[in-house]
This record gives C-alpha cells, sequence and structure tokens, in this order.
C-alpha cells in the first residue's frame, strides 16, 4: 500500500518509456511520491478500472483524489521542487492543459516514437538538472574575467581620461553637472562623482582586481559580486567613449546577474540563457536588416579578416580562403545568431548541441582577431547551456562533492528576488529586441526600459551589423621644424607595413579601437581626436606610455598632423600594403 502522507503514481511497469520517465521523476520528487507498476498495484485501487492503468499514468493524492494522463504528470512535478509552474500553467493558462492532454494521447498511442524522441533529446537516462557545478564555475571564470578587465584598464585608465589623459573624467563629470543638475547623479551613477583623480581612477582598477580574486576564490563572494558591479559601472561613466564598448555591456549585465545566482535559484539559470539568447539573437537580428549588402549576398567575411579593428596574424591567412568557404562562413555565422540560438530553450541535449556550436564560433573568432575579453565571456556564458551532469566529468570528483554539498539551497527569499528580477528583465529584454528590429515601442515596457538604462542591467547588441569593405588607418605624425615627419607608433592597431598584426587577448587597447573608430569617420565626428594630439604635443606621459616607442624621446614635437591611408592586406613579402588617402587632420602646432 502506498506510504502514509504520500502521493501514489501508477503506471505500465510493461511499457519502457514509462519507466524511463518514472526514473527520472523519481529522482526529483524523493519519498514525496510512491511508484508503482499497475500490474502488482491496481487491485489496491478498485475505483480505477484496470485498462485506464493500461491507457494512462494515474496519480493518487493522499487525499484520493486521482488525476490521469499529463495532469497526472504535472502534478507529479508539483511535488518537485522548483517544478509547479507546470501545475500552475495546466490550471491557469487558456488551452494548455487541453493541448497537454491531447499530445499525451498522441504519445500513448506512439511509445516508439516517444521513446526515440526521449533519447534525442534527454540521452539513454535522463538526470534532474542540477546547477551546482555550473554556478561554481561560472563565477570562477566570471571573476577572472573581472580581473583581466580591470588589469587591461589599470594600464590605461590615466591615459585615456585621467588629469593628463586625453578624456579628464574629471572635467566630464563637472560638464555634465553643470548642463543636467542633480539629474546627472541619475544619468550617470559612478561612485567618480566623488574624486576622479589619478589616484582615485588608478585606486579603483586595484580594487577590482582584488574583487575579482576573491571572486575566483570563492570569498564573500556576493559582496565582492556588488562591489565589482558599482566599480565597472563607474568605469564604464567615466571612461566616456573609451568604454562604450558592447563587451563592456555585456559584463555589467553577465555581473549584475550573477550577485542573484550566488543564492541558489534555478531561475537566474534560466535568465542567464535569456542574456546568451538575447545577445547572440540580436547580433544576427543588426547583420539580418543591415542596409549594406554584405551579410545578405554572404561576402561580410571575404572583408571581415582585413578590415576588422584588430586581426590576429591568423586572419591574413583567413583572409586567402578560398570565396565559397567564406561564404560558407558567412551563412554559417547568421544560422548560428538568427536559428541555431533557438536550441537554447530546448531539452538538454538541442541545447548541448548549440553549446558547442556557438563555442567553435566563438573560439574561431579568437583565432582570427582581438576582441579583448569579449569572446572569453560569450564561452564563459555557455557554461549556463549545461548542467552539472554534462560537466561532472572535468570536475575532480572530490572537489565535485565538495561543491555541491556547499552549494546554496534556495529559500522563499531567494525564489521572490528571482521572480521579481525575471518580471524586469525579460519584458525589458523583450523590448531590445524590439527596438533592434525597429518596430514600435513596447508602450509601458518603454518606460521601464528608460527607467533603468542608466544601471546597463539590461542592454541592447548587435555587434557588426555593417561590414566595412575597406580599411581606413589614420596615421599620427610630428615634427620639429614642419618639413621632416616622424610617425607615432601604436602598439597593437596597423602601422609599419612589413609588422605583422599581434595578438593582445584578453587586453583591449581601448585608445588604438578607437582609431579604427575614428578612421571611417571625421576628426569633427570625433572630438577626442584632437584631445589625443594637443597632449602628444605636451609630451603627456600617460598619454605617450598608451602608445608604442615616442619617436621624440627628448622632447615633444612643435607641430603634429594626421594622414590618412588605406591599407590592405598584401599578398606576399610583406604583411599590408598602403595608400595614402589624404590629410585627416591639419597641422598643428604648439605655440
Amino acid at each position: 500500500m502506498p506510504a502514509e502522507r504520500s502521493a501514489t503514481l501508477v503506471y505500465d511497469g510493461d511499457c519502457g518509456i514509462c519507466r524511463y520517465w518514472v526514473d527520472y521523476w523519481k529522482q526529483q520528487t524523493g519519498d514525496r511520491v510512491v511508484y508503482r507498476p499497475y500490474q502488482e498495484a491496481a487491485g489496491d485501487f478498485p475505483a480505477i478500472p484496470r485498462e485506464c492503468f493500461a491507457r494512462a499514468i494515474q496519480l493518487i493524492e493522499p487525499d484520493g483524489t486521482i488525476y490521469a494522463g499529463a495532469a497526472a504528470t504535472y502534478r507529479t512535478l508539483r511535488h518537485a521542487p522548483g517544478r509547479a509552474a507546470w501545475w500552475w500553467m495546466y490550471e491557469h493558462i487558456p488551452g494548455f492543459a487541453a493541448a497537454s492532454e491531447r499530445a499525451y494521447a498522441f504519445f500513448a498511442r506512439r511509445r516508439g516514437l516517444l521513446n526515440r524522441i526521449s533519447y534525442i533529446l534527454w540521452g539513454a537516462r535522463p538526470e534532474p538538472e542540477r546547477y551546482d557545478l555550473v554556478s561554481w564555475v561560472f563565477l570562477r571564470l566570471l571573476g577572472g574575467i573581472y580581473v583581466i578587465a580591470f588589469a587591461s584598464l589599470a594600464v590605461q585608465i590615466q591615459g585615456l581620461v585621467g588629469e593628463s589623459g586625453i578624456l579628464p573624467a574629471g572635467e566630464y563629470l563637472n560638464a555634465a553637472r553643470q548642463g543636467w543638475g542633480m539629474s546627472a547623479y541619475w544619468r550617470m551613477p559612478t561612485l567618480f562623482w566623488l574624486n576622479a583623480n589619478d589616484a582615485a581612477l588608478f585606486a579603483a582598477t586595484g580594487l577590482g582586481i582584488l574583487l575579482g580574486l576573491i571572486v575566483v576564490f570563492g570569498i564573500w563572494t556576493r559582496a565582492a559580486l556588488v562591489g565589482l558591479f558599482v566599480l565597472y559601472l563607474s568605469c564604464v561613466y567615466a571612461g566616456q567613449v573609451f568604454m562604450s564598448y558592447q563587451w563592456d555591456l555585456l559584463l555589467l549585465e553577465s555581473g549584475f546577474l550573477a550577485i542573484f545566482l550566488t543564492a541558489g535559484s534555478r531561475i537566474v539559470v534560466w535568465l542567464y540563457r535569456w542574456l546568451i539568447f538575447r545577445f547572440l539573437f540580436m547580433s544576427g537580428i543588426v547583420k539580418a536588416i543591415s542596409a549594406q549588402p554584405t551579410w545578405h549576398d554572404l561576402t561580410a567575411l571575404k572583408y571581415h579578416f582585413m578590415s576588422q579593428p584588430l586581426p590576429t596574424p591568423l586572419a591574413w591567412y583567413a583572409a586567402q580562403l578560398p570565396p565559397w568557404m567564406l561564404a560558407v562562413g558567412t551563412a554559417a555565422t547568421l544560422v548560428i545568431e538568427l536559428i541555431l540560438v533557438f536550441l537554447i530553450f530546448l531539452p538538454r541535449r538541442l541545447r548541448a548541441f548549440a553549446a558547442w556550436c556557438i563555442l567553435i564560433f566563438q573560439a574561431l573568432i579568437i583565432l582570427t582577431g582581438n576582441y579583448g575579453f569579449f569572446n572569453v565571456l560569450t564561452i564563459a556564458l555557455c557554461v549556463f547551456l549545461f548542467d552539472d551532469a554534462a560537466i561532472r566529468h572535468v570536475i575532480p570528483q572530490k572537489l565535485s562533492l565538495w561543491i555541491q554539498n556547499r552549494a546554496p539551497r534556495p529559500g522563499k527569499t531567494a525564489t521572490a528576488c528571482a521572480l521579481v528580477l525575471t518580471l524586469l528583465v525579460v519584458p525589458v529584454g523583450v523590448d531590445r529586441i524590439v527596438q533592434a528590429l525597429a518596430l514600435p515601442n513596447l508602450p509601458v515596457v518603454n518606460s521601464m526600459t528608460q527607467a533603468i538604462s542608466p544601471l546597463l542591467i539590461v542592454n541592447a547588441y548587435g555587434p557588426f551589423a555593417t561590414t566595412t569593405t575597406s580599411r581606413p588607418e589614420i596615421i599620427v605624425e610630428g615634427s620639429d621644424d614642419g618639413q621632416n615627419w616622424r610617425e607615432y607608433d601604436f602598439r597593437y592597431k596597423p602601422g609599419p607595413i612589413d609588422r605583422r598584426p599581434s595578438w593582445n587577448i584578453p587586453h583591449q587597447p581601448r585608445l588604438d579601437w578607437q582609431m579604427w573608430f575614428a578612421a571611417y569617420g571625421s576628426f569633427s565626428q570625433n572630438p577626442w581626436f584632437e584631445r589625443l594630439l594637443r597632449r602628444l604635443l605636451e609630451g603627456s606621459a600617460p598619454v605617450l606610455a598608451l602608445l608604442g616607442p615616442n619617436p621624440f624621446p627628448d622632447h615633444p614635437p612643435k607641430r603634429v598632423r594626421a594622414l590618412l591611408f588605406d591599407y590592405r592586406f598584401a599578398d606576399t613579402g610583406q604583411w599590408w600594403i598602403r595608400r595614402q588617402e589624404g590629410l585627416y587632420f591639419p597641422e598643428i602646432s604648439s605655440k
């Protein structure tokens, strides 16, 4: 007889697919449900005709209430922690119950088909999905990425936005306060309102490195994650144009969700999947609706390897691939970003297939382009497309047990916070997708989007909406007499034609990147560029530290100018060929 105060599920013991799913449910419900084959239990429930047992599973609750078919399935899952939503949908969503019962009846008559589908989607022996190991691995990866991001910024921040930098943060914040008044504090939430001198900027990056290491070692993780988010948000606003990249936004959004991940709620795992989907899908949308033909005619990769901001040495070889291979690569990019991403929301095997495709895609990008920590962070996010069963074999058994024993078990407060977070993140994320599709704004949701926009916790994405077919490069020169000009060398962007492209992952040289963007516009569209030239005339040490060897080691030049060149990969003998296109910025002097 059933155990007291336990529900009893009666199933067909001769049905292989029935046993398959009963084994899975047992692992989730524990002793809250007793499972018995009807071949030996039917006599204990005379109120249920024997043919009903053969036709569908039957769940008998302790109060004697009987559920059959899909209803029995969802009621059984109601006894599993975190699975009550299925029964709620069955009861409250119009049409869901009827559709579920029709699907159950369809597969009950075709159990062989259900068996094949189950094997394809879940494997030979499914386990309840747990994310203790996944969460632990991701938090360590995220902590390491924070360390990388802050360390990369630490060696640049004074030259970029320090007191003697290109765009001093103190001047910028003072101007914002004068223009916006008190609202400036909400429009640009940053700790540097308190002080934006060199010491404060450098201290912030140093503290960020320390907090990242604390997360890596699992000490005071939640508090450290809060501190990291606040610090990086502060740096993004203080960094102005130099901190406006999509990977900065992705790190902020990932770091914000991580604060809630520490409570152990499965809902946050789902929100990370929503983030991965939204980031990739929006990347595909902007390519699909782009007015530029290179994505439509599948020629984007024909130009991309040469025209991207900072190619790696392997980019030269990739550019030499046959046109048909480059077209296939372009098509694969669109397939992954527009179609394959929907597998993220499907059962574990299809989700794992999507994950491996994305991982390979990101690895190929790393091999051919320098994008700082962008692709590393995307790879880390893909951890959430697996579960503990998928990654357990790569973690030592003792460590796995230690992690699982120390993993947080979400209580009501954690679940409530995750639900509130979902009600914010999902609608605003949908609104971001609607914006990417150039559709009318969602009335109420768009107000939410505008309200939280300064926090940068739900962002718009869409890298490489267009692929440029040429590569303009700005060459900065200095002179003492106006006749003999010496070229300033940037460490990472193309300069000397015989210098091969370099590797700088995971460091992001932000000035070199910004020079790439500036080359596609005019100096009037990039007001920071004149500030760069003025700093060179002054001989600003922090700014010169951002560049390669100083062509004027003894004194600053008396004149500077900027020329515009067209760069292309050379066929043989050297890495680049270049042709002067004209003047980018006219000569200015220190007098």
